[in-house]
């Protein structure tokens, strides 16, 4: 049995990094981890095929080569999975289809011939041993969670690691908040299930031993949905990996909580984490209510951030605009928060309605919906009707894009969150695609860009204060170029 795994195209999306990828000679941010999982759960006789359109083109004679195509898309994806599935199926392959899109819409792809949903570990083997004996349905599901102790390792042997930016690893599933807007717990429940120490660590093993020593990346939803297990357990096997190896660096999502536990902050620096992505969501107590964001609720958020930032984490976070309780004001509110609190990436998204979650069922019942959503977070549209005027919420929206990308904005808040932030225990391994990357950025950043005056002013001014970060400084302007030019293509 031939079986072609094929990863859709990500669209030019603010976490796409396509235009930051240049400078370091990269084709995609990371290997498709779901996809690589799945094809470790299929028969080892099978022959198996990966082509990532993110890093290699489609051809016909890969669709010539596969008896099966298996496709998983994340709805970002939709468009580039549309066009790879009319593909397959001019070319008379059968395709079977998983991940997030599919599970959310399978509805809409007529030529899929399988769909095997929610998590493989409990759909595929069901969906295999019928098609060994040739009756095989068209829709797998399930409503119940695996035992992810069970799952194996991904076969990193069918990526080409070297054309990606970073790893990725899978530690728990499930979040035990249940924000109104997020659909992590409809996929994947409220109770946290995580894999043992050991499977992580042979994880990490199994790509370091392929040569990898660059980031890599949890792609949990809430990494410290268990406290616990992860203090008592992963942190300190990370902390003794870390030392007996060349040290890579790792980042995270986490909850805002993270702030109030100093030593688990302090074991996640020692650990290798030098960066969480947090959602913020807004600054406004309001919206915060209306959300059920309740982990955000009573706090000082911008002293929260930096107490993160002072224990060795960069903290990258989401924002959104167009709650039912926002104003007019909640856009200068969100620039001066992201402005003082020092988040340098920063990505700031409409509310968007996925399917499954509680935000969807009320604005369906309430016939507020417009139907699907993009599935990018800062393309400026939305798939709900706004108690805001549209007209008010679009162009608020574009004036917190136009003022936190803005060079002089950007370069600003690199430097308020580099007064705060303690340089990471773990030191990034440097390497030529480094090299060319620095000279990438003096020429275009520092030479044609628009923004090269304030560009020569952070580089001079870390020099002179935080000179141990100045290899930080060029890779988050590198990022703001990127920031400017999603912005720009999408709703400036």
């Amino acid at each position: 049995m031939n079986v072609l795994l094929i990863y859709p195209e990500f669209p030019d999306t603010f976490w796409s990094f396509k235009h930051a990828l240049k400078f370091v000679r990269k084709k995609a941010s990371f290997p498709p981890l779901g996809l690589l999982t799945v094809a470790a759960m299929l028969p080892a006789e099978w022959s198996k095929r990966l082509v990532d359109v993110n890093v290699a083109r489609l051809t016909d004679e890969n669709l010539a080569w596969a008896d099966y195509v298996f496709i998983s898309s994340m709805v970002v994806q939709r468009t580039s999975a549309q066009h790879i599935i009319a593909r397959c199926k001019k070319a008379g392959v059968k395709v079977i289809a998983g991940g997030p899109l599919f599970t959310s819409e399978h509805e809409q792809f007529k030529d899929v011939d399988h769909f095997v949903l929610n998590e493989a570990e409990l759909t595929l083997p069901p969906f295999l041993e019928d098609l060994s004996n040739n009756c095989a349905k068209r829709v797998y599901s399930t409503s119940c969670f695996a035992d992810i102790r069970e799952t194996p390792a991904p076969l990193w042997e069918l990526a080409n690691l070297k054309q990606y930016a970073s790893m990725s690893i899978q530690y728990s599933r499930g979040c035990p908040y249940h924000c109104e807007f997020c659909n992590v717990t409809a996929l994947f429940g409220r109770s946290p299930r995580t894999k043992t120490t050991e499977q992580v660590i042979a994880e990490v093993d199994s790509f370091y031993r392929l040569g990898w020593r660059g980031p890599v990346f949890f792609v949990d939803d809430n990494l410290i949905g268990n406290k616990k297990r992860l203090k008592d357990e992963l942190l300190p096997a990370l902390i003794k990996w870390q030392s007996e190896h060349v040290p890579i660096p790792f980042n995270a999502e986490v909850s805002i909580n993270l702030s109030d536990d100093e030593p688990l902050m302090q074991m996640m620096s020692e650990a290798g984490f030098d960066t969480v992505f947090v959602g913020i969501e807004t600054p406004d107590a309001d919206g915060l209510a209306e959300c059920n964001k309740k982990q955000n609720k009573n706090r000082n958020l911008v002293e929260d951030v930096r107490r993160i930032q002072r224990a060795g984490l960069q903290v990258q976070a989401g924002f959104i605009v167009g709650f039912d309780s926002d104003t007019p004001s909640i856009f200068q509110r969100q620039i001066d928060f992201i402005q003082k609190s020092g988040i340098v990436s920063a990505m700031i998204g409409l509310l968007q309605a996925p399917a499954g979650t509680k935000l969807y069922e009320r604005l369906k019942q309430e016939g507020r919906l417009l139907g699907q959503m993009s599935g990018d977070n800062v393309d400026g549209t939305t798939n709900i009707i706004p108690t805001m005027d549209a007209d008010i919420l679009r162009d608020g929206y574009k004036r917190i894009l136009r003022h936190i990308y803005s060079p002089e904005s950007y370069y600003q808040r690199i430097k308020t969150f580099f007064r705060e932030y303690k340089a990471p225990k773990i030191k990034v391994r440097f390497t030529f695609n480094h090299i060319l990357a620095l000279f990438r950025a003096i020429y275009h950043l520092g030479i044609v860009g628009n923004g090269r005056t304030q560009f020569w002013k952070l580089l001079l001014w870390t020099s002179f204060h935080r000179r141990e970060l100045l290899p930080l400084s060029v890779t988050l302007a590198v990022y703001g170029y990127h920031f400017r030019k999603v912005s720009k293509l999408h709703v400036l």
